[in-house]
Order: structure tokens, then C-alpha cells, then sequence
């Protein structure tokens, strides 16, 4: 047997299973130790059967799926789903990379270590120029730290969740670099701006998030082929509470510069790399 992908469990798979089955290719699951391999019987078949798992998994929801299942599914099919905690930390896993997940545990530790009782050192330590009167410009990481502490919460779940799901998606399908770059360029230049803005006084990862939002939108409406695409409803609720941050009208301590100036940087990349970069 030849694999023609991965997915992380088997009801997905048997979407895309049963729509290979109208197309005459035969097709069975075999787990692995994250999720599913599938696997075709049919060297000649090959090609068109990775080409049909690359369109599966740009647009899982296609209604052509829904119908396969309807024409072609076997109502005795059994599927394992597994332990649903061991799900949720595969998915978890599986909708990141390396990069998504390192920055995601560090920005935990290091709240998690603020809450313990160590924020005063850590905050000496990772803030902005200016935030303590002992800081040098010899200590250049100031220009980037700040964007991994965190100050409340909800603070941390909010930038977490939105790294995790769109910094996963620029990983896993365009790869490493674009995401480092949107990291280190959006963790710094929008850090700047608001110090200019509002002060030395400032954390947390909403500069990165702006960031990869902007360049998801960008790249979802110049290349859509690349399958990271945002929902224009999430691009609503984004802009919106980045205008909205900037009326004080919740009475929040709201880094707008580094919103502004993420979403630039996050753009602006978009626009080069949907010129310049290939499938």
C-alpha cells in the first residue's frame, strides 16, 4: 500500500475516503501514532489521489465531501475516535508547528512564572527600554521581549488562541520562514511604535497576533491555493476591536500602537510573499 497523507483522526478521513471511492480509487485508514495514514492499493493511481488529499485538506468543508459521504459512505464503517483528552492534545499538536508551539509554551511559562510571584524580576528582565531606569541599549532583546509577557488571563488566552490557530496555519502550510519573519519583525518594529505612542509600559503578543492576521487576510484573498484563508467575519471582529481599542470605550490599558503596527507589518509581508512566493 502507498500513503498518500495524513489527517489527525478518522471521521475527517472518511470524508475524503468516500469521495475516493467515487472517483474509483480505493482507499483504507491505517492509525498512526497522531491520527490516520491513508493509504491507496494503487501505484497508478498515486498522483491523482495526492492531488485529490491537497484539495481535502485546503477545503475539508467542500459540500462535494458531505455528498460522497452520502453516496459512497458505509453506515457499518466503525470509527475509532479515541480517548477524547488524547484527541485534543493530537489536534493541538497536529495544528501547529515547532516555531507556533515553542513561542506558545514560553509565553505560558513565563506567565505562569509572573503569577507565582516573579513578575518584578521577569518584568526587569524582558521590558521595554525606559520601563526601569537601569536599562542599557546594549540590551537589544528589550526591542522584542516585551511581546512575550503577559498581564492578565485573559490577556494571554486571547493572543494565545489566535497565534496558535493562525501562526499554526502559516506554519504548516507555507512553512518556517514566513512565520519567523512575521515573529521577529512583528514583535519589534510594532513594539516601537507604541512606545512612541503610549510609553515604555507595555507586554504581550498582540503586536505578533495583528501580525499574522493581517497576513492571513492578505494572502487568503491574493492566495487562496495556499489554504490559509480567514473567514471575513474574523477579519470583521479583528479590525473592530482594534478601532475600538483606540475610543478608551472599555476603559482597558490597550497596546493600539502595537496593534496598528502589527497589522501593518503583517500586510505589507502579505503582499511580498504572495508575489514572490511558490507552492
Amino acid at each position: 500500500m502507498i500513503e498518500i497523507g495524513r489527517l489527525p483522526n478518522g471521521r475527517a478521513a472518511q470524508a475524503l475516503i468516500d469521495y475516493l471511492k467515487g472517483l474509483n480509487i480505493d482507499c483504507e485508514l491505517v492509525p498512526t501514532e497522531q491520527g490516520v495514514a491513508l493509504m491507496i492499493h494503487d501505484q497508478n493511481h498515486f498522483d491523482r489521489a495526492h492531488r485529490e488529499f491537497q484539495a481535502f485538506i485546503h477545503n475539508p468543508y467542500d459540500e462535494k465531501y458531505l455528498v460522497a459521504s452520502w453516496e459512497n459512505g458505509n453506515t457499518q464503517t466503525k470509527l475509532d475516535y479515541g480517548n477524547p483528552s488524547l484527541q485534543l492534545v493530537s489536534q493541538f499538536v497536529t495544528g501547529a508547528g515547532p516555531l507556533t508551539l515553542l513561542v506558545f509554551f514560553v509565553c505560558v511559562i513565563i506567565y505562569g512564572a509572573m503569577s507565582l510571584g516573579f513578575a518584578n524580576p521577569i518584568f526587569e528582565q524582558l521590558s521595554f527600554f525606559g520601563a526601569i531606569p537601569s536599562a542599557t541599549l546594549s540590551e537589544f532583546w528589550r526591542l522584542f521581549t516585551p511581546s512575550l509577557m503577559h498581564f492578565s488571563a485573559m490577556h494571554i488566552i486571547f493572543n494565545l488562541l489566535w497565534w496558535w490557530y493562525l501562526g499554526g496555519k502559516i506554519e504548516n502550510k507555507i512553512g518556517f520562514t514566513p512565520l519567523f519573519i512575521l515573529l521577529i519583525v512583528g514583535g519589534t518594529l510594532p513594539n516601537i511604535l507604541q512606545y512612541y505612542m503610549a510609553g515604555p509600559n507595555f507586554g504581550g503578543l498582540s503586536g505578533v497576533v495583528y501580525a499574522v492576521v493581517g497576513y492571513t487576510w492578505v494572502m487568503g484573498v491574493k492566495r487562496p491555493e495556499l489554504g490559509i484563508g480567514l473567514p471575513p467575519a474574523y477579519i470583521g471582529f479583528m479590525l473592530l476591536w482594534l478601532v475600538l481599542g483606540f475610543t478608551d470605550m472599555f476603559g482597558l490599558s490597550i497596546a493600539n500602537g502595537a496593534h496598528l503596527g502589527g497589522l501593518l507589518v503583517g500586510v505589507i509581508q502579505g503582499f511580498i510573499d504572495s508575489k514572490t512566493r511558490k507552492i
